[in-house]
């Protein structure tokens, strides 16, 4: 039977837990505000930006960017899969990295060779040993920056455009709120116009271009890689806090309920213990008599 001094070891060590993830959770209620206004703040911007692109390259048929122009036979293939860099956040980062797992056996036999690189030390540590790791940005998830993400967009342009790999994916949480992230594992080069549309109001593509329609799209494009590496980090580093805030805020309640569990039982073996010195204390008066 435990004792009443382990009893009262266990409330002080939970009392202090519950401290520590109350504290956690107010420190990442105050980040999840920062990263998601920044996040609500380029939501617009990413989908007019995407929808501008996909009606010009659809305008007057397919386009002849690099970027745009898909090779028939892909065979090498390069995963980025964004997660964060700390634990403590739920199922953040184990449910993406299960979902890519299971996307890579699905698709271990669709392509000769599939490389990796991470944002994000978890999903690193995950698949280093597993998978061939081509680039680690470290630190790059914590705070997101617009110099980070072009460096990342432009390794993965010229990856693609040199002709070292014929397919890059993005793999990541879509941020829906702080209760709710979804996996997610989209292709991102090349480009594919008609799928960058999808979810916008159709409209009739008549332009009239100033520079012509070739140029334009050269503009645009680098702009639009550049900045959708830029939003994933963004998303990535909303969904981090969010997940994480709900974890201690569930921690918290799990840990109260278990100092008033603890506590009722210290009371008991308390009250037993008082029990049993009054039933020996009796017992000796009557010998006595």
């Amino acid at each position: 039977m435990i004792s009443i001094k382990e009893y009262n070891k266990k409330i002080v060590s939970l009392k202090n837990t519950c401290k520590m993830t109350k504290t956690m959770k107010m420190v990442s209620a105050s980040k999840f505000k920062r990263a998601y206004k920044a996040q609500a703040n380029s939501l617009d911007y990413a989908f007019r930006l995407q929808e501008l692109i996909s009606r010009l390259s659809l305008a007057s048929g397919q386009s002849n960017h690099p970027l745009i122009r898909h090779k028939k036979l892909p065979g090498k293939v390069l995963v980025i899969l964004f997660t964060s860099d700390k634990g403590l956040c739920g199922g953040f980062n184990n449910n993406l990295i299960r979902k890519l797992r299971n996307w890579l056996k699905e698709n271990h036999y669709k392509y000769h060779h599939i490389s990796m690189g991470f944002c994000g030390r978890r999903g690193y540590m995950a698949f280093r040993k597993s998978q061939d790791v081509v680039k680690y940005y470290e630190e790059v998830t914590l705070k997101p920056n617009f110099p980070d993400a072009q460096k990342i967009a432009d390794d993965l342009s010229n990856f693609y455009l040199i002709g070292e790999y014929d397919e890059v994916y993005l793999a990541y949480n879509h941020f829906n709120g702080p209760l709710s992230q979804t996996p997610m594992i989209e292709k991102f080069l090349p480009l594919d116009p008609a799928a960058l549309l999808k979810g916008a109001k159709p409209q009739k593509a008549d332009y009239h271009y100033e520079p012509d329609q070739g140029e334009l799209i050269s503009f645009l494009i680098p702009k639009f890689i550049n900045f959708k590496v830029f939003f994933t980090l963004l998303e990535n580093s909303a969904g981090e806090h969010g997940a994480r805030m709900s974890a201690m805020d569930k921690a918290s309640q799990n840990t109260a309920e278990l100092i008033d569990r603890y506590t009722l039982l210290r009371n008991r073996a308390r009250q037993a213990s008082i029990t049993k010195e009054l039933i020996e204390i009796i017992s000796g008066a009557e010998t006595l008599k």
